[in-house]
């Protein structure tokens, strides 16, 4: 494999997710561009799964998947491990739980060949089995995508990087992914931001596909919207701009709004114990939980990483 043929690089960051893994590894060495046009890098914080093992054994017929071990801190530090071993041109990322389709790669590259430099985010499907991924794989129309089936222009809000790809050249000019969000939640957003503003423009591509399985527990969905609250606040003073308040819904009306549900004893009970099923009241809940956090950092109660 040389780097004058190698079109494109996978980074896959990963801890402890070889029941995953073991599926979203093979689709990625099953893509359809030709053997020497691509590379898959998994960027391991020392799983102690076997990951290792299933990846040794894989890699014995597919060299072109390379296991990248390393102390990542975070998602941040693994993605940019990942970027500076990259030999392609361009870099796609996305993660351990994220199941490609065989088009996923020229999908994207054609979107690359065409005049002008660019990111590009692909449709991210969400299931929560394998058995639910061959249903949405085979039938269309069970897909419930976030921005729909026409190609689009994005805002740096939906740099979601489970499936988006960037000239590596251009990650490199705008300094990568900040280390610093070491926690859950927006250090793919703040790249997309700084990227945007550096003049490269994001566009969705509703053909290239992949799938997503990560059923999380409500209450553990509830934890995780705490720890992006905290992280919105990172991104705010790092880039103190009203429309990251807005997008990032840290306003002073929904910390109004909060405060109004903190007061309000009954309202908050009615609303926690809502929770428990889809609806309404758990939408209410994952956001009472956000501005939490948002509110937890603000007070510099503890680091909003």
């Amino acid at each position: 494999m040389t780097a004058d043929v190698l079109r494109i690089s996978v980074v896959v960051p990963t801890y402890n997710r070889l029941d995953t893994l073991r599926h979203v590894v093979p689709s990625l060495a099953a893509q359809d561009l030709r053997r020497g046009e691509f590379e898959v890098i998994v960027a391991d914080s020392h799983s102690t799964d076997g990951t290792a093992e299933f990846l040794a054994k894989f890699a014995e017929r597919h060299p072109f998947v390379r296991h990248l071990p390393g102390p990542y801190t975070g998602r941040a530090s693994a993605r940019n491990a990942g970027i500076e071993a990259a030999r392609g041109r361009i870099v796609l990322f996305t993660d351990a739980d994220i199941i490609a389709s065989p088009d996923l790669l020229s999908r994207h590259l054609a979107h690359h060949e065409r005049p002008g430099v660019r990111a590009v985010v692909g449709m991210e499907v969400q299931v929560v089995s394998y058995e639910d991924y061959l249903a949405k794989r085979a039938d269309r129309s069970k897909r419930l995508p976030l921005h729909g089936e026409k190609p689009k222009k994005l805002s740096w809000l939906y740099f979601l990087t489970g499936n988006a790809s960037v000239p590596k050249a251009e990650l490199d000019r705008v300094g990568r992914f900040d280390e610093d969000f070491t926690g859950y939640g927006h250090e793919d957003l703040e790249l997309g931001y700084r990227l945007q503003h550096a003049g490269v423009p994001i566009f969705y591509e509703p053909n290239a596909v992949d799938y997503h399985w990560h059923p999380v527990p409500w209450d553990e969905q509830q934890q995780k919207y705490e720890l992006a609250g905290r992280s919105t606040v990172r991104f705010y003073r790092k880039h103190p701009a009203w429309d990251v308040q807005l997008r990032l819904g840290m306003t002073p009306v929904s910390l109004a709004l909060h405060d109004v549900v903190d007061r309000v004893a009954p309202l908050k009970a009615w609303i926690e114990n809502g929770a428990g099923k889809p609806g309404f009241s758990r939408t209410l809940s994952y956001q009472y939980h956000y501005l939490t956090g948002v509110k937890a950092a603000l007070r510099g109660s503890s680091s909003s990483r």
